[in-house]
């Protein structure tokens, strides 16, 4: 580590600049707040291979209620929040799209469980739609002729990750946040009290509150006091981007889809996001396999060979990119947001699936947090000292 030096104090240091440090980042700075930036390269964290739906209602599973409410309070906010990212950051389009997701079955075992969740939807009082297969082909012609029926969810949208996080870094730059291109080595106490963190530049940046925003490396900062360390673990998704052209890199003579389309494939879930560019975002698999980002020929062909029984078509499409991921999983599947047990110390990880959606919502609440003191009743179900005493974090998922 280089020779340590002393860095001006901030109001608040947010150790991590992926698109929740940043949203926080440049919430906090609206409010005045002198705010410093602790990542090696902000602005690409998760959001590098995130698909960016904004599906708190597809997203949905047993258990999950109060999870759902808060992402349906992000999603409200998506479009006031993009519109007015994109004057902040300079004109930068976030690729947000109200398009809807259509969520598909391809048996009668797919069918049945797609029916008994839509169930559970219409008992929430969600706005879910039940359609035949026909109607689900009338609405995307490329599904496969066997697709035995669906779930139309008009109120789910999108937003390319990439571009939130490009937007993100710009606006923070514009309201004065500071950039420190370096990683954390440790995290600075005194007296009892989180007080910033040492960088591996060697500079001590000390900050009178400090967020823990750093996704799955959250819980495995140095100088975490082990009654603080956050129940995290990381959870592998392997992504693949395609181009929706034909052979010669013209355009098609009809849209490859028109919405982000959900199935399940003999048990296994599947995605395919069209962006407004031609991409077209295909994932994910979910692997307990620790901190390992490897695309491995497993996971590409577990993929493919899903989307292709979903989509015929699309092993015609061009194959540009495969990327993979890391989820930070909690025991719960839901984010954590609040005040630690250590003072000082306020958390802003733990988003699981839902980090991209739930971005506005985690910027608004922890900026109050850090502005007034109060975290808003929103996020209230969410603070980490709901699983005080819990020594490891629990795997709800398994791999594929």
């Amino acid at each position: 580590m280089a020779r340590t030096r002393e860095a001006a104090a901030s109001d608040v240091l947010v150790v991590g600049g992926g698109i929740i440090g940043l949203a926080v980042a440049w919430r906090s700075a609206q409010r005045g707040l002198t705010v410093t930036v602790l990542d090696p390269d902000p602005g690409h964290g998760a959001n590098q291979v995130a698909a960016g739906m904004l599906a708190p209602v597809t997203e949905l599973q047993y258990g999950e209620e109060p999870l759902l409410r808060l992402g349906i309070s992000s999603n409200a906010r998506y479009a006031d929040f993009v519109a007015e990212l994109t004057e902040a950051a300079g004109g930068l389009d976030t690729g947000y799209r109200r398009c809807g997701t259509l969520a598909v079955a391809l048996d009668a075992d797919d069918r049945a469980e797609l029916r008994e969740v839509h169930a559970f939807q219409q008992r929430l009082g969600l706005a879910t739609e039940w359609l035949t297969g026909r109607e689900c082909r009338r609405l995307e012609p490329m599904l496969a002729p066997d697709v035995r029926g669906g779930t139309l969810v008009a109120d789910d949208h999108q937003v390319d990750g990439r571009r939130l996080g490009t937007a993100l870094l710009a606006a923070c730059r514009r309201a004065g946040v500071t950039l420190h291109p370096s990683r954390a080595a440790t995290l600075l106490t005194e007296h009892g009290r989180a007080v910033g963190a040492l960088a591996e530049d060697g500079a001590r940046l000390t900050a009178g509150q400090t967020v823990l925003a750093a996704g799955s490396w959250s819980g495995e900062l140095p100088g975490l006091p082990p009654e603080v360390r956050l129940p995290l673990r990381p959870v592998k998704g392997q992504v693949l981007r395609l181009r929706m052209t034909n052979l010669q890199g013209g355009p098609l003579p009809m849209p490859f889809l028109s919405r982000n389309v959900r199935a399940v494939v003999r048990g296994c879930h599947i995605y395919v996001v069209p962006r407004a560019d031609g991409e077209l975002v295909l994932g994910a698999t979910s692997e307990e396999q620790g901190f390992d980002t490897t695309v491995t020929a497993g996971g590409v062909y577990e993929l493919l060979r899903d989307a292709h029984e979903l989509l015929p078509g699309i092993t015609e499409l061009p194959l540009v990119e495969t990327g993979a991921g890391l989820r930070p999983g909690t025991p719960d599947n839901a984010p954590l947001l609040g005040p630690t047990a250590l003072p000082g110390l306020v958390a802003a990880t733990g988003h699981y699936r839902n980090g991209v959606l739930l971005t506005p919502v985690t910027g608004d609440a922890i900026a109050e947090l850090l502005a007034t003191g109060s975290l808003p009743p929103e996020a209230a179900p969410f603070t980490p000292d709901r699983f005080a005493g819990l020594d490891t974090p629990v795997p709800l998922e398994l791999s594929r």
